[in-house]
C-alpha cells in the first residue's frame, strides 16, 4: 500500500481487514506524530478523514485507483516549532531598552499552522483543455496570501481544491460559479469561460472561494453565513500583499469584461451527503475522453432534459 507524505511516498504493508482508524494510527507512528494531530485523504473517496478516525474497513473502498495522502506532522517538528516560537517571543525587550536586531528565525507556528489549514489536494479535470493551467490556477488561490490568513485565522482545512465543468452547472436562468461539499470535503470552483476558451478573472474566482469557504462553517444563505463571508472577504483583501489591492493587467488569469454578478447564484448553500467522484457531477455519465464539443453537446442535452422535466412537473395536472 503507497501512502504520499508530504514528497514522498510511504511503502506500508497491507494488512487484511484493516480499518481507516486502524491505518491512520499505522501512519502516526510511522511518521512519530500523535494520531490526534494527522488525517488522511482519500481520492476520490471517502475524501478527508480526521481523528476520530472511522473504523470502515478498507477492502469497503479502496481500488487500484485509489490515491492516498497523509498530513501532519512530526512531534519532534512539532516541539522544534513550540520551542522556536517560544524564544522568539522571549527575545521581546521592554520599549525602553536597546533596539535589537530583528529576529531571523522563521515563524515555525505559521508554518504549523499553514500545514495544517490548507487545501491537502488539488487536482483539474483532466479531461478538459489544457488542465496543467488550471492546475497552476487553483495552486495560485490555495498560495494566496489572503487566502492562506483566512484560513489560518479560521481553521479551514480543506480535503480537495478541484475546478467545476461549466457546461454542467449552467441553466437559461444562472450559473453556479462554486461549491461546497460535506463542509469542506471538497470545494468545486468554475474556472472556466462558458466557452471554454479561457478563464475567468482571478479576483472574481477569490472572491466566490470566499463564499465557499464559509460554508464550511454554515450550510444555509443566512445571516451568520453572509456576516462570515464579507469578514473572511476583508481579511483576504486585508492581507493581500501580492496586488495591494490592485488589478495587475499582465497577471495569467485576467479578464476585465468578468465580474461577480448578482444574478450568477454562486452555489445553493453546503450540499452534504453522497460519494464525490473527481470530474463527474453526482449521477453523470463520465466526459472522460470527449472531445469539448461533444462535452458541450452533452451537457446541453441534460438542460434541455432537465428543463423539460421542470416545465412537465409545473404544468397543472402533472404527474408527481
Amino acid at each position: 500500500m503507497k501512502v504520499q507524505y508530504r514528497d514522498q511516498p510511504l511503502d506500508l504493508e497491507d494488512i487484511a481487514d484493516e480499518t481507516i482508524a486502524d491505518l491512520a494510527t499505522r501512519c502516526a507512528s510511522h511518521i512519530g506524530a500523535q494520531v490526534e494531530r494527522v488525517s488522511l485523504f482519500f481520492l476520490p473517496k471517502p475524501g478527508l478523514t480526521r481523528y476520530p478516525f472511522p473504523d470502515r474497513r478498507l477492502v469497503e473502498f479502496l481500488t487500484p485507483a485509489t490515491r492516498i495522502k497523509l498530513v501532519g506532522a512530526p512531534d519532534g517538528e512539532v516541539k522544534k516549532m513550540e520551542d522556536m516560537g517560544a524564544a522568539s517571543r522571549r527575545s521581546v525587550r521592554p520599549e525602553n531598552s536597546k533596539a535589537v536586531k530583528v529576529n531571523k528565525n522563521r515563524d515555525w507556528k505559521r508554518i504549523q499552522e499553514d500545514a495544517m489549514y490548507t487545501f491537502h489536494a488539488i487536482e483539474p479535470l483532466s479531461y478538459l483543455p489544457d488542465p496543467e493551467k488550471s492546475r497552476r490556477y487553483l495552486e495560485r488561490l490555495a498560495n494566496d496570501p489572503g487566502i492562506k490568513a483566512a484560513m489560518r485565522k479560521h481553521k479551514f482545512s480543506v480535503g480537495l481544491l478541484t475546478e467545476m465543468n461549466p457546461a454542467e452547472h449552467t441553466t437559461h436562468e444562472s450559473k453556479t460559479l462554486g461549491l461546497n461539499r460535506n463542509a469542506g470535503e471538497v470545494i468545486e470552483l468554475r474556472l472556466r469561460t462558458d466557452s471554454y476558451d479561457g478563464y475567468r478573472d482571478y479576483k472574481v474566482i477569490r472572491k466566490t472561494l470566499c463564499h465557499e469557504l464559509s460554508h464550511n462553517v454554515w450550510g444555509e444563505h443566512d445571516r451568520n453565513f453572509w456576516n462570515l463571508t464579507k469578514e473572511i472577504e476583508q481579511e483576504v483583501d486585508r492581507n493581500d500583499t501580492l496586488h495591494g489591492g490592485h488589478r495587475l493587467s499582465n497577471e495569467e488569469f485576467y479578464n476585465p469584461g468578468d465580474s461577480y454578478d448578482d444574478v450568477e447564484h454562486a452555489d445553493h448553500g453546503g450540499w452534504k451527503g453522497g460519494d464525490f467522484v473527481l470530474g463527474r457531477s453526482e449521477g453523470a455519465a463520465s466526459d472522460e475522453g470527449l472531445s469539448r464539443r461533444e462535452i458541450m453537446a452533452r451537457a446541453a442535452m441534460n438542460r434541455q432534459r432537465k428543463e423539460r422535466e421542470a416545465k412537465e412537473h409545473a404544468e397543472p395536472g402533472s404527474s408527481s
